[in-house]
């Protein structure tokens, strides 16, 4: 019997109970920024991982400027949930102008 294997590590292999419900490729991860970036204009760093569950947002944003959204960044601080101060990005969301 190997001893050295930690029997209360967590499994690589199953999904967690509190996993979440919806796709994290990168597409999905795009369509989720957009949308709550029409909705809220903005999203922090912090938040988008917390609340969108995307590790990279400034890939995403990247791709996303890429597919010609606009989207301004403004560095600002923000505290992590366990109260450190970090600078972050703040993406901006500018709607696509309507000519007539």
């Amino acid at each position: 019997m190997d001893s050295t294997k930690d029997k209360g590590a967590p499994s690589h292999g199953t999904p967690s109970k509190t996993a979440p419900k919806h796709s994290n490729d990168a597409h999905a991860q795009r369509q989720r920024l957009i949308a709550w970036l029409r909705e809220h204009g903005q999203i922090d760093t912090l938040s988008a991982r917390r609340e969108l569950d995307i590790l990279m947002p400034a890939a995403r944003v990247h791709e996303l400027r890429k597919r010609r959204y606009s989207i301004e960044t403004v560095w600002i601080d923000r505290a992590t949930d366990c109260g450190k101060l970090h600078r972050v990005a703040l993406y901006i969301y500018k709607p696509e102008v309507q000519h007539e």
